[in-house]
């Protein structure tokens, strides 16, 4: 059995996100290693900087499900709700060691800085497109759900590209994914949607197989390691993750980073004066308001001692990454606030940390770099719609995502 934590029982973690700074808060608390639960099931978390990075690079700590003790005795199934963010098939963020390295290799390699230089005047010519069209939309100082019509639209038009899913495939993905990330889905329906996503792109392979093109999955079905090219299975699972994640993180980057600047005027001027580059925002921002909330899930295959406290065999672990960002040991005590002259906000481990580190940070920086300046060049007069604290965040509990994000452009 796992020693408990010395503080009162799990916390447990709130799928609507009602009050997310105020979880944080919370789980900060509680100390660097607490008992948490996910829907009624038993995992622990790690919200401090320092451990967090030892045990993200521990190998007694692995992406296996089938070192679950609580998966292996059937006491979750397929019909709890956040399994699709575990069991995803086999690929590069399911499998460790020798294995893992193999499948991240090639998408590695699409990734780097040459490749991504090259991908620069793609971002910034699909960035263009969206303001135009924002700028058409509010002709008339009608409000905007810079969300839905730049946040989302700009990262999954940069993957898309680089992956080669086609843009009027678009609208079905995202009815997809929110289904996917929504705690409100019904879990039928959301094995439903987990079940067309694997179709889809297995069809996209398969059609990518025989009539090759210049993009990432025709890279990646071609990739042949020391004579071991990657099974459809691995291909398929690689490019779901991809998608999902290339996606996802820089929606909430981009979004995070525009609240944070309304909410901070002073700071935002600050960038526009050129005391600050829009790089420490973006840096600033994954530290302090991180684009995943929690990431599922590494499982002990040896009982693991933390000081006082033992994380059993078979347990599941947990990086609460927003805690980790506002971790004071590290950040200072006023971790809270955003502050573009923090001296360790590149410090943060918003993409992870160890050899699962996100494959995609740079593009997601990438893009984050270009799109917010652009935005806030184009649109000077940019602020809320709302008052901030009616901004809500979707019942997605492992990112941290905004349901809308409605403004007003420009002033009339």
């Amino acid at each position: 059995m796992s020693q408990e934590c010395p503080h009162a029982g799990p916390i447990a973690i709130d799928p609507l996100v009602t009050d997310l700074a105020a979880e944080t808060t919370r789980l900060r608390a509680a100390g660097p290693v607490t008992r948490v639960e996910l829907l009624g099931v038993p995992a622990w978390t790690i919200t401090e900087h320092a451990l967090a990075k030892q045990l993200l690079t521990d190998p007694r700590l692995i992406k296996d499900i089938n070192a679950w003790s609580l998966w292996t005795s059937g006491v979750v199934t397929r019909q709890w709700p956040l399994i699709g963010m575990i069991d995803v098939g086999r690929s590069m963020f399911t499998v460790d060691g020798a294995e893992h390295r193999r499948l991240r290799i090639k998408t590695t390699q699409a990734l780097t800085p040459r490749r991504l230089d090259a991908l620069r005047p793609v971002v910034e010519r699909l960035t263009v497109e969206l303001l135009d069209d924002l700028a058409e939309a509010s002709r008339e100082g009608s409000v905007i759900d810079l969300k839905s019509e730049f946040a989302y639209p700009l990262p999954m038009r940069v993957i898309s590209e680089l992956m080669g899913v086609d843009r009027s495939d678009h609208p079905m993905l995202l009815t997809w994914y929110k289904a996917f990330f929504s705690l409100l889905t019904p879990q039928d329906e959301r094995l439903q949607v987990i079940s067309d996503l694997t179709d889809y792109f297995t069809g996209m392979v398969r059609k990518k197989t025989a009539d090759p093109t210049d993009d990432l999955t025709t890279a990646l079905i071609r990739a042949d390691d020391d004579g071991r090219p990657l099974t459809e299975e691995e291909v398929v699972g690689n490019l779901q993750a991809l998608v999902a994640a290339g996606h996802e993180t820089t929606v909430g980057l981009i979004l995070n980073a525009v609240r944070a600047l309304l909410r901070r005027p002073d700071q935002l001027s600050s960038i526009r004066r050129g005391e600050f580059e829009w790089k420490n925002a973006v840096e600033e921002t994954l530290r302090w308001d991180t684009p995943v909330t929690h990431l599922l899930m590494r499982f002990a295959t040896e009982d693991i001692t933390v000081g006082e406290t033992v994380i059993a065999k078979g347990d599941g672990v947990v990086m609460s990454y927003r805690a980790i960002g506002r971790d004071t040991t590290l950040h200072g005590q006023d971790a809270d606030e955003f502050d573009l002259s923090r001296p360790t906000a590149n410090r943060h481990m918003a993409f992870g940390y160890g050899p699962h580190i996100c494959p995609g940070a740079a593009l997601a920086r990438l893009e984050a770099g270009i799109a917010l300046p652009a935005l806030f060049e184009r649109f000077p007069d940019l602020r809320l719609a709302v008052p901030d604290e009616d901004i809500r965040n979707l019942p997605v509990l492992t990112q941290n995502d905004l349901a809308a994000f409605p403004v007003l452009l420009k002033v009339l």
